[in-house]
C-alpha cells in the first residue's frame, strides 16, 4: 500500500498518510478511546467494511503510527497501540473536534469531547503518559 506523495507541501504529505476518511477515524478511537482490537474497531458504529479496517490498519503500521502485537489472553487476536507518532497527533484530533463543534451543525458535544475540550493539556498528558507506562511495562 505504498503511495508516492503529491509534493514535498507538509499539508501534502501529511494527507498521503492521514487524509482519507477512516485513518483519523481508527487513531481516534486508539488514542481517545481506547480501542485496540479490530473487533472494538468493527463495532466502534461508523460502518468501516472489514476490507478498508484491514487496509487501514496495515496502512497505519507501515507509516509507524500504530503497532500490531499479539493479544496475550487470545492467540487468533491482536493488540493495535499508538505510536508516539501518532501520539504527535494529538493536537490535531483537538482542532479538528473543535472546528467541527464550531462549524458544522450535526455536530454534537459528547462528554469525552467536553473533557477533552475543558482541560486540553492535562488530558493529552492524562493520554501520552497511558501509552508511555504502557509501552515501558505495564
Amino acid at each position: 500500500m505504498k503511495k508516492s506523495g503529491r509534493s514535498s507541501c507538509p499539508i501534502g504529505l501529511s494527507l498521503d498518510i492521514l487524509g482519507d476518511r477512516w485513518t483519523l477515524l481508527i487513531l481516534r478511537d486508539i488514542l481517545l478511546r481506547g480501542m485496540t482490537r479490530y473487533k472494538d474497531f468493527l463495532e466502534a458504529g461508523e460502518g468501516i467494511a472489514t476490507n478498508l479496517l484491514a487496509q487501514r490498519l496495515l496502512w497505519l503500521e507501515e507509516q509507524g503510527l500504530i503497532t500490531k502485537t499479539d493479544d496475550p489472553a487470545n492467540g487468533k487476536q491482536f493488540i493495535y497501540a499508538p505510536t508516539p507518532k501518532s501520539l504527535d497527533l494529538l493536537p490535531v484530533l483537538w482542532d479538528l473536534s473543535r472546528w467541527g463543534l464550531k462549524h458544522l451543525p450535526d455536530a454534537k458535544s459528547n462528554p469525552l469531547a467536553d473533557r477533552m475540550l475543558k482541560n486540553e493539556a492535562k488530558f493529552q498528558e492524562k493520554i501520552r503518559a497511558k501509552f508511555t507506562q504502557h509501552k515501558k511495562g505495564g
